[in-house]
This record gives C-alpha cells, structure tokens and sequence, in this order.
C-alpha cells in the first residue's frame, strides 16, 4: 500500500465514521490542510507520526507484514496498462 491508497483510506474511513476534516485536525492538532493533502496524494512530506496519529484517532493501526511473491492487483493492471501503451505506440510507428 502507498501513501496515496493510505490517504484514499483515511479519507472514505474518516467520513464513515462522520468526522471532519476540521474536527479531527483540532483533535489531533495537525492543521486541516495537512489532513486534506495527505487524503489527495498530495503530502509527499507528511511524517509517519502524523500518519500513525490520524489512524489511531480512527481506530486502526499500521502493521507491516510479509511482502506477497505474487503481485496484487493494482501491480497486474498497471503491467497490463503499460503493455497496451508500448503496443499502440508500436501501431502508431509503422
């Protein structure tokens, strides 16, 4: 999982859980737009303590775990998009 995926998550539990950006940023003393760039993909800069913060105010935790030999979804899809790219590029040369 990326830091972007992570702030997608954040963001869709956040709102289930019926807590706003501001509430949650007064919570945990983190400015708002901290919490707004990290849910966007957009806070490259954000500290893992900020991170872990915001996950436990939410009620979840961050665990590594053991790396699959097999590639996920997203990594197959991505594969297959670059693929098709290369194959019209291909088309468009000759």
């Amino acid at each position: 999982m990326d830091f972007s995926t992570l702030g997608q998550f954040l963001k869709h539990t956040r709102r289930a859980q019926g807590v706003t950006q501001q509430r949650m940023a007064q919570d945990l003393d983190i400015s708002r737009s901290t919490i707004n760039a990290f849910e966007q993909g957009r806070a490259g800069d954000v500290g893992l303590r900020k991170v872990l913060k915001m996950l436990d105010y939410l009620g979840f935790t961050l665990e590594p775990s053991p790396q699959s030999p097999f590639p996920t979804f997203e990594q197959l899809r991505a594969e297959r998009e670059q693929e098709r790219r290369q194959e019209y590029r291909s088309e468009q040369d000759r």
